[in-house]
């Protein structure tokens, strides 16, 4: 069920994408409301899972990662909302959407170097199976892309 979301929520979700750790005084003064509405809001919007407060990181900026967007058209079209979410649990898988056109779903994948990226190429994906045809697209440069680091990607473990 999607939440409904008033304009002095859209407030407080711009206010935490230009500065995620904004003091409570000032959020409260932004929005004009007291210290307990502002956390009533907030906790309703996480608990829903429509905000998320968390570090991302600009891949763009780092020596050590490539981002690609794959393309892919699924054999069996009636399953794409199970191929959603196997694609989607791929460590390698930072986002994973149905898409309208000549693929059926696009997945934007994070890995630490070339050689990762063919063996996601050539063996996870593979692995699925029901795959009619795919293509990979090397992000070369972006700008207003933050990525949301994935737990189970191996790299962000590398402390």
């Amino acid at each position: 069920m999607k939440s409904q979301l008033d304009a002095t929520d859209r407030t407080l979700i711009k206010q935490l994408s230009l500065d995620g750790r904004m003091p409570v005084n000032k959020l409260v003064e932004h929005l004009g409301v007291t210290p307990p509405t502002l956390y009533s809001r907030l906790k309703r919007m996480l608990n829903s899972g429509v905000l998320k407060i968390a570090g991302l990181i600009d891949i763009f900026k780092t020596e050590d990662l490539i981002m690609a967007i794959v393309g892919m058209k699924i054999t069996d079209g009636t399953k794409l909302e199970e191929r959603l979410e196997q694609f989607s649990a791929l460590k390698q898988v930072h986002s994973a959407m149905v898409v309208t056109g000549r693929f059926d779903i696009f997945l934007e994948v994070v890995v630490p170097e070339m050689p990762a990226l063919y063996e996601f190429m050539t063996k996870d994906l593979p692995a699925l199976g029901d795959i009619e045809n795919c293509e990979s697209f090397v992000v070369m440069k972006a700008k207003n892309k933050w990525v949301l680091p994935k737990s189970t990607n191996d790299w962000f473990d590398q402390v």
